[in-house]
């Protein structure tokens, strides 16, 4: 999969999941990734044209929410809320598997700039 491609899913799930989390528990704290997601949607132009630093910048913003959807999945759990934690689970999900595929596409940068 490439990079913005699933920066773009993840950037929507964080939008349309953070703001149904927002609207279910009227907590502020659930616009966070709301905000992040919101964030990540410009950078998408940066990413599909292989700019480092905007995809530094993007890596840098999922990383930040794969951080703060842990901390969010630890607490619901620990709530026992059930829809909390199937949503959180979800956007932890894709911010994960974003890191994942900009990891990749950084590594494989790197190995086509070694051999030429």
């Amino acid at each position: 999969m490439k990079p913005h491609i699933i920066s773009a899913i993840n950037a929507f799930v964080m939008l349309a999941i953070g703001f149904w989390g927002w609207k279910t528990g009227n907590s502020n704290t659930a616009l966070i990734p709301v905000v992040l997601g919101a964030l990540l949607l410009p950078l998408n132009n940066g990413i599909r044209y292989e700019s480092k630093t905007v995809s530094h910048v993007a890596v840098l913003l999922t990383l930040l929410a794969v951080v703060g959807l842990s901390m969010a999945l630890k607490g619901a759990i620990g709530r026992e809320n059930n829809g909390q934690i199937i949503r959180v689970s979800i956007m932890l999900f894709t911010a994960v598997l974003a890191l994942i595929v900009f990891i990749k596409s950084f590594i494989d940068a790197r190995n086509n700039r070694s051999k030429t």
